[in-house]
């Protein structure tokens, strides 16, 4: 039988744009909507619609001053929030915030029983974007964001989020560095952008040792990834016993990305989503909140989305 799978996606994700040749453009969701309703899973997924801004739980994990200056950039229309890469435009305020929106509202549907699972396809991503910074292509937070109001608004104490994105969540970690009830695991190339993500990177003070990185080599496959969730990432599962999973799921570790050099499948993402919907069956009555990351090939990124709602549903 098909668990209830939530589908979070908005038109309004497509008003944040530098242009098309920026490898995180309006595409992305657009090419995932339109290769999902030709497929036979698109029915059996509930779709969610919403209207809801994240804003006022922003600062529950960014500055106020940093969440101001996004919102005067935007305003006054400038064009990169960083050296380069991080584009905005004067819709992008409003458009991460409802990225932010999109995820609460998952949250609030799974953890109030509602919903089992959820997938938030959103743009733009938001694992790079730290406390007081955005790079990456990102803006806010979306998963962090997520962590902090499942634990305010639903009292969950304990949240695992498994980031098996590319390039490693320096953000993500970063906000959690020090504490102990989000514990973050990330597989990804390195070294690779941002830099970060080694094994020694472990969290700090009461955070100590739940902050846990796999870093794989340059054309690392299904198998190498794989092999660090059932063997890292499962154990330390085991020990946390996580009461909700979140998700970012990048796809971009796929061998047809343009942003990546391994060499994984779509196939390979189906069974990532499989073992992490197992470890949220045993530990969390499978709770999960996934939230789109990268991916930058359309025809790989639509068929990996596809492969991970199967993964999600069964």
């Amino acid at each position: 039988m098909s668990r209830r799978v939530g589908f979070l996606s908005h038109s309004d994700f497509s008003k944040h744009r530098a242009g098309y040749t920026h490898p995180e453009n309006p595409d992305r969701t657009e090419h995932i909507l339109k290769y999902l309703g030709e497929s036979d899973i698109y029915s059996k997924l509930r779709q969610v619609e919403f209207q809801s801004s994240g804003e006022e739980w922003l600062e529950s994990v960014h500055t106020r001053g940093y969440v101001d200056l996004v919102r005067e950039m935007c305003r006054s229309k400038g064009e990169y929030l960083d050296g380069g890469d991080t584009y905005i435009n004067e819709y992008s305020f409003a458009v991460a915030n409802l990225a932010v929106g999109a995820c609460l509202v998952a949250g609030n549907l799974v953890a109030q029983d509602k919903l089992d699972r959820a997938f938030c396809c959103t743009r733009p991503p938001g694992h790079h974007a730290e406390k007081s910074a955005g790079m990456g292509f990102c803006l806010f937070n979306n998963a962090a964001v997520l962590a902090r109001y499942l634990q305010v608004q639903h009292k969950i104490q304990r949240i695992a989020i498994v980031d098996w994105d590319v390039h490693h969540g320096n953000g993500t970690q970063a906000i959690f560095y020090e504490d102990p009830s989000v514990f973050y695991f990330s597989v990804h190339q390195f070294p690779h952008y941002p830099g970060t993500g080694s094994e020694m990177e472990r969290g700090a003070n009461d955070g100590e040792g739940y902050t846990l990185n796999a870093p794989l080599h340059s054309g690392s496959d299904d198998s190498e990834f794989i092999n660090a969730i059932n063997e890292t990432w499962l154990p330390a599962m085991t020990e946390f016993r996580p009461q909700f999973i979140i998700i970012s799921a990048g796809f971009d570790a796929h061998f047809a990305d343009p942003l990546s050099e391994c060499k994984m499948t779509s196939g390979g993402f189906k069974t990532l989503t499989d073992i992490a919907v197992g470890a949220a069956n045993e530990s969390c009555a499978g709770r999960i909140v996934s939230v789109l990351e990268g991916g930058y090939d359309l025809a790989a990124l639509s068929e990996s989305v596809h492969q991970h709602l199967l993964g999600l549903l069964e």
